[in-house]
């Protein structure tokens, strides 16, 4: 069972077994939030007591290191990709936060593979297929007014209006 190092190879790597076997292979994921034991919270705390009592120390420049979890809090959120017909299993485990949102998206997209749907396109703009003609301007100013003629000059107002000088 294989840890990869990068959530987009896990992506791919997912994407690329799920086209192979859609039909048994499963997405997990499991988030889990790990408070520090008493002993780990007293040694942080005799360490923070330990450097708030020395001197500080002029000749330094450089500013001391960010503690990375001042709370103690230890969050992970694993992704894991089963097929049980080939015995593949990938897995994916990160710490940061800002990367759970972007994972999750990805578990929308590789769902639409899972249940067989086609690819969803980004561009909501673009016609979707080649076969789908888009109407020429004269049918949709008919959908615009209700099939009703409308003549030109009431309310197009596409001209310049003359700008009045001094007299």
């Amino acid at each position: 069972m294989p840890y990869l190092k990068a959530s987009t190879e896990w992506y791919e790597q997912s994407s690329l077994l799920l086209k192979a076997r859609p039909t048994s292979t499963r997405i997990t994921s499991k988030y889990t939030v790990l408070k520090p034991s008493a002993s780990k919270i007293k040694k942080r705390e005799k360490y923070a007591a330990k450097q708030a009592a020395k001197p500080a120390d002029t000749s330094r420049t450089s500013s001391p290191p960010p503690q990375s979890n001042p709370t103690g809090v230890t969050a992970t959120f694993v992704l894991k990709t089963y097929d049980p017909v080939s015995g593949t299993c990938l897995q994916y485990e990160t710490t940061k936060g800002a990367e759970v949102g972007r994972l999750i998206n990805s578990l929308g997209r590789l769902g639409r593979e899972m249940a067989g749907l086609p690819e969803a396109i980004d561009d909501l703009s673009a016609p979707q297929d080649a076969s789908v003609a888009t109407p020429n301007v004269d049918e949709q100013e008919d959908i615009k007014t209700g099939g009703v003629p409308v003549p030109a000059a009431a309310g197009t107002g596409g001209g310049k209006k003359k700008k009045k000088g001094k007299k």
